[in-house]
């Protein structure tokens, strides 16, 4: 026997085994999809703190800076615990008899969360953290609504209870084996169950707690629109966790989905930028990054289905139809939806909703995706995006109001005039943004 035959059997058997556990079955952990998702929720978290502290707070008056990065970290705080305590059991859990709508409380505190628990071929732990980033996100999107105007009290209770009784139900629905997804809906990083609901309870929340004072005959410029600029590059580079990281691998869904965002978010900040330059003669800094903003969100639910044609076609559509819906709600409906979120996120939202029910299809040549369920056409597949659009802008509706209402009634929303004039950073936190 040569003597190099036992060291190439025990290189064979190694190799072997390496490739048995590269092709991991779904009980198996996965190295580099687990890696790949804790970057992502990495990333995802980084979208709200800092970057939607940051452009949000550039996006206000200089005394309210301060409040509206409290509210996003103190949302990222508590709707933590939320998620933690009940929110990831009702959103994935299976709900038995209810199960269309609603999961169950036995993973409460996710007391079933254990280091060896797996979520596929990725730890348990390490997909309900990434779908925690989510939950955190969503409210703190809707802060962009009622900004320099809500009580910080108000505010705190209101996201706990919207977390648990809008978002949690309707991420049920979508993702957690619920009505909506069992349809065949395609969402697959949250348009439905984070652009659309954002949107609507931000629109919602705008016209029950009422306009800033002032608006719309006083001018209300963005104070800082380099810390705007600044956190709207960083919601670009999160995103990319956001969508791509919603395959829950590292492979080809992964990668279509960040180029499809990349692009989506290119055409979105060109269209609105070709918009202003028609209007008014010249571009802007803000008009750049709020069409960034709406192709980002705008592709989010067709992120994974839709190919780089069909991207750019969203995205080209999102930097001039959020254009529009921002015009109109502010100068035509007076909505004081003081940053924009329902035109943006809402709209945004809705559109690519719709356009990933067309663009999936592997019928557009160029702009054709990867093709619908066996069974789908175009006409069925848009037929369930619409009734995925409409059920979940109502039940967001209905039930925000309600919330709205209740909190009211328990704390009051609204701050007074004394505390709006002088600003939220010293009536609700007694610190300044600036003291110089």
């Amino acid at each position: 026997m040569l003597p190099c035959l036992p060291f190439i059997r025990a290189s064979l058997v190694i190799l072997g085994m390496c490739l048995i556990s590269s092709g991991a079955t779904a009980d198996e952990l996965n190295g580099a999809n687990t890696a790949w998702i804790l970057t992502s929720t990495a990333l995802v978290l980084f979208m709200t703190i800092p970057g939607l502290s940051l452009f949000y707070g550039g996006l206000v008056r200089s005394q309210n800076v301060l409040s509206v990065l409290m509210q996003c970290f103190t949302i990222t705080c508590v709707a933590s615990l939320v998620w933690l305590i009940a929110g990831y059991s009702l959103a994935f859990g299976d709900g038995g008899s209810y199960n269309a709508v609603i999961g169950n409380l036995d993973n409460f505190l996710m007391g079933k969360i254990l280091e060896d628990s797996m979520s596929g071929d990725i730890p348990e732990s390490v997909f309900a953290m990434f779908q925690m980033t989510f939950a955190v996100i969503t409210p703190a999107l809707i802060v962009g609504a009622f900004a320099e105007r809500m009580r910080f009290s108000a505010m705190l209770l209101f996201s706990v209870l919207w977390l648990l009784v809008v978002y949690a139900p309707i991420t049920h629905w979508v993702w957690g084996g619920g009505w909506l997804g069992e349809m065949g809906l395609l969402d697959f990083a949250g348009g439905t169950v984070v652009h659309i609901t954002a949107g609507v309870a931000a629109l919602v929340a705008a016209l029950v707690i009422g306009n800033r004072r002032g608006f719309p005959n006083q001018a209300m410029p963005p104070h800082n629109l380099t810390m705007t600029v600044t956190g709207a590059g960083m919601l670009w580079v999160g995103w990319f966790g956001f969508n791509a990281g919603s395959a829950l691998a590292a492979n080809g869904d992964a990668g279509m989905a960040m180029l499809v965002t990349h692009i989506s978010a290119s055409a979105g900040a060109m269209a609105w930028m070709m918009m202003e330059w028609i209007r008014f003669g010249r571009p802007s800094a803000l008009g750049a990054v709020t069409g960034m903003v709406a192709g980002l969100g705008t592709i989010t639910p067709a992120s994974g289905f839709v190919g780089p044609g069909g991207a750019l076609v969203i995205g080209l559509s999102a930097g001039v139809i959020c254009y529009y819906a921002t015009q109109a709600i502010k100068q035509r409906f007076k909505i004081d939806d003081s940053l924009d979120v329902f035109p943006v996120h809402g709209v945004g939202g809705i559109l690519g909703t719709l356009c990933a029910g067309i663009f999936a299809s592997d019928q557009l040549g160029l702009f054709s995706g990867q093709g619908y369920a066996e069974g789908m056409t175009m006409g069925s597949q848009v037929m369930v995006q619409m009734t995925g659009i409409v059920a979940t802008a109502v039940y967001t509706a209905v039930v925000t109001l309600v919330l709205l209402k209740f909190v009211d009634a328990m704390l009051g929303l609204r701050i007074n005039a004394d505390g709006e004039t002088n600003g939220l950073d010293l009536a609700e936190h007694n610190e300044r943004g600036y003291d110089l």
